[in-house]
């Protein structure tokens, strides 16, 4: 049987979703985005998950190989599945389509997702970390576009999400030059929310993931989607959403939950309704 080209594990109310073509330093196909849209529908729906986190899984071993494969997050499309394969332009819509949605489900998705970035993100693999919520890099690991060098493009989004997380000028420049960020240097740009040695990432990134998982899972999912169309609304317009937001979760018993705990100056337990 072909290995599944994603790994799905619960950790208490946390998700760990891993990209598993290792052999390919996780590079994506095809088979890769139905997938990860396969595992996200799934934690859409399972209010028992309250966060996500995506990373690449490493490199067997136990497997002696001539070049063992180098640990990786995601080093973009797969160019030598491209290469093997004579695509129509009908099927190379199509896979670009089926990019984008996944990117756009991955953004969507009503809880929090946290990119652990353990290895080299190129391309589609930045594309991927920067549709999450947060981007948690190991300081030996790098990210950037190096579309502008291959006849290609950009997608996944960034042209829209990179601006606005680092300004207008330096996403023009990591864009058209290719430049690759160190763990550190995405820090300093504002494109991850911090760097940590490699052996310590996903303890880093399971801590922040455990920050919101006891979090309302209403208030949690209308906040990410409220975020997400706020720079398009006028600030009448986000007045009037989150006072929708708000009523909606007075509406729910985890608002009169939340009320309770307080008052008896305990925790409260959500349950997502």
């Amino acid at each position: 049987m072909t290995p599944a080209t994603v790994l799905f594990e619960a950790r208490d109310n946390t998700g760990i979703l891993r990209l598993n073509r290792p052999h390919r330093m996780n590079a994506v196909i095809e088979r890769m985005y139905e997938e990860l849209e396969t595992v996200l529908d799934s934690v859409s729906s399972n209010l028992a998950i309250r966060a996500l986190i995506i990373t690449g899984a490493p490199p067997a071993t136990d497997t002696p190989t001539p070049r063992p494969a180098k640990e990786a997050f995601c080093a973009g499309a797969d160019l030598k599945h491209h290469a093997d394969g004579q695509r129509t332009p009908e099927e190379k819509s199509a896979y670009i389509e089926l990019a984008h949605a996944t990117c756009l489900k991955l953004r969507t998705v009503p809880l929090p997702v946290i990119a652990a970035v353990n290895g080299p993100a190129r391309g589609a693999g930045t594309e991927l970390a920067l549709n999450c919520d947060f981007v948690i890099m190991a300081d030996t690991a790098t990210l950037g576009f190096p579309e502008t060098g291959l006849g290609t493009m950009v997608g996944g989004g960034v042209t829209r999400h990179l601006e606005r997380i680092v300004g207008l000028a330096r996403a023009r420049e990591l864009i058209y030059t290719g430049r690759i960020l160190s763990g550190p240097e995405a820090v300093e740009t504002g494109l991850a929310l911090s760097s940590v040695p490699r052996a310590h990432l996903m303890d880093e990134a399971l801590a922040l993931a455990a920050r919101m998982t006891d979090k309302a899972p209403l208030s949690m999912a209308l906040a990410k989607s409220l975020m997400e169309r706020a720079p398009a609304l006028s600030l009448e317009e986000t007045y009037d959403e989150e006072t929708s937001a708000i009523i909606a979760c007075m509406k729910s018993r985890d608002w009169q939950e939340g009320i309770d705990a307080f008052k008896e100056k305990r925790r409260p337990i959500f349950k997502g309704v």
